[in-house]
Parts: structure tokens; sequence; C-alpha cells
């Protein structure tokens, strides 16, 4: 199945079906990224991802191919040919020798189940650190193998180790532990600054929700009550076992830190104009 899907995709801001995508826009040399969710028909917090996209170009020390205005003309082109509601949206800066691109188009979202808010999903441990976390860079050989292993195993997502024994983030996710109504999660420097995990910590300030950032070993993750990832599909998504311990996915921090994240994503979806 091709990574495009939908009808169309924007190819340096010209319209093109999606039957001439060719992976090789986005794998060939180096890429970095953005996914954004789309509700309704409209993106969800662009103004943030547009920023860490300029951010991930930077500390890659490749140039930002396109403006926030021209970027969101390319989006609204898309929006308009091929009209969906609820789907996720990738924006791609790829910097190949022979040419650089800029690409939008639909991708397949994996949204959770009302299940799996419920009654929670699996994780496994795997250890591996990305060379640069604050940067978002498709990094296809460690994908592919981490992708693999959760076949294998039967789990939802992978939470990232380094080699100080500490978790640091998921594959595709951020990831918080819950004690005595604390949040604990790894310190900026060392993950990849999601949005949705920006807005959790804002909710929690606004809140007055105890949060500490720090290294979270991987061998004592027992003493937490529970566990969440955190991000633009699953958006607050609790854990109910990593490796061989459970967790409480019934944490009542849990649906309030879901619901007042999807308040605040309707309110930047007015700013999309």
């Amino acid at each position: 199945m091709s990574e495009c899907v939908g009808n169309y995709f924007v190819l340096n801001g010209e319209l093109l079906p999606c039957g001439l995508f060719d992976p090789s826009l986005v794998y060939e040399g180096e890429s970095v990224y953005e996914v954004i969710r789309v509700v309704k028909g409209v993106p969800v917090f662009f103004a943030d991802h547009y920023r860490r996209l300029e951010a991930s170009a930077g500390f890659q020390k490749k140039p930002v191919l396109a403006g926030e205005e021209d970027l969101k003309h390319y989006i609204k082109l898309l929006l308009s040919a091929d009209r969906k509601k609820n789907i996720n949206l990738k924006i791609v800066f790829n910097y190949n020798k022979a040419r650089v691109n800029k690409i939008v188009y639909y991708v397949e979202p994996v949204y959770p189940t009302e299940d799996q808010y419920r009654y929670g999903v699996p994780a496994i441990i795997y250890h591996a650190e990305r060379k640069n976390p604050e940067s978002k860079v498709i990094n296809h050989k460690l994908r592919s193998e981490i992708y693999h292993r959760l076949i294998n195993e039967n789990a939802y997502e992978a939470l990232l180790v380094n080699n100080h024994n500490c978790i640091t983030e998921g594959s595709r996710s951020n990831v918080f532990f819950i004690k005595d109504d604390m949040l604990f999660t790894a310190p900026d420097r060392e993950v990849l600054g999601g949005i949705t995990r920006m807005h959790i910590i804002e909710i929690c300030r606004d809140r007055n929700i105890e949060i500490e950032f720090g290294c979270i070993d991987a061998g004592g993750i027992s003493q937490f009550e529970s566990a969440f990832m955190s991000g633009t599909s699953p958006v607050v998504l609790p854990y109910s076992r990593i490796g061989g311990i459970t967790f409480n996915v019934r944490h009542r921090y849990l649906p309030l830190l879901r619901k007042l994240y999807m308040e605040k994503a309707a309110e930047s979806m007015k700013e999309f104009q």
C-alpha cells in the first residue's frame, strides 16, 4: 500500500494525483517531517507543528523550504481538492543531492479504539536512542527494526531506553508515568518535543498538577501506578503493561488530560484560516 493515501498530494506547490507519488521523494537523502491531525477537515495545532518543523530543519543545518503562509496554502490546496474530514496529514522537507522537495500528503492514521482507551495497550522496552532527539528526522532503519519487534511481540509501542538505562520516549510518542498524583517524564533535552506533550505539560501547570522531569530508570518502573503515551494520533492513551509490569489504566488523570487536550485542540483549529 502506498504511503500516500487519498486522491492527491502536493509536491513543491503543485497538486498531483496520488498515483504519481514516489516514496523516494521522502526516503532518499535526508528528510525532516511533521504529522498533523486533521479533525473535521481542519488541521490541529498547525502553528506549533510549523515551528517544530523549522526547528528540526535548523538542528539539521538545513534550509526551511517553505514559509508558514506558503505551507498553509499547500495544505489548503490539498484539503480543498481531497476533502478528508478525519485523517493525518504529513509534511516533508526532503534534502536530496539532486533536488530538494517540499511534500504534503495524507497518511493512513492509526487511531486507538474505545476499548484501547478503556483497557490500555501493551508496550515493549527497546534499547536505542535518537542521535538528535530535538529534531524530527526520518530514520527508516530504526523504524523498520521497531516495527518488526512490535509485530513479533504483539505490542502497540516501543519505549526507547538510552545508554544510561533511562526510558526517554516512545518510538512514535512521548511517555509519562504517574505516582502519588504526580507526573514523571524525561527531560526536554532527551526527547523530541511532542506537540501533544507540550500541551499536556501546559495543562498540568494550569491545573497545578506537579510534573517531575528526570531519568525514568527502566528497571524501576514498577514503582509507578500508571503510565501513558501522548502523541498526535493517540492523544492520551494508557499503557496496560510495559514488558512484564502492569499498570492502572483508570487513573483519574487519564480522562481529564485527554478531555482538556481535546478542548485546546478545538481552540487551535479556529486559528487555521
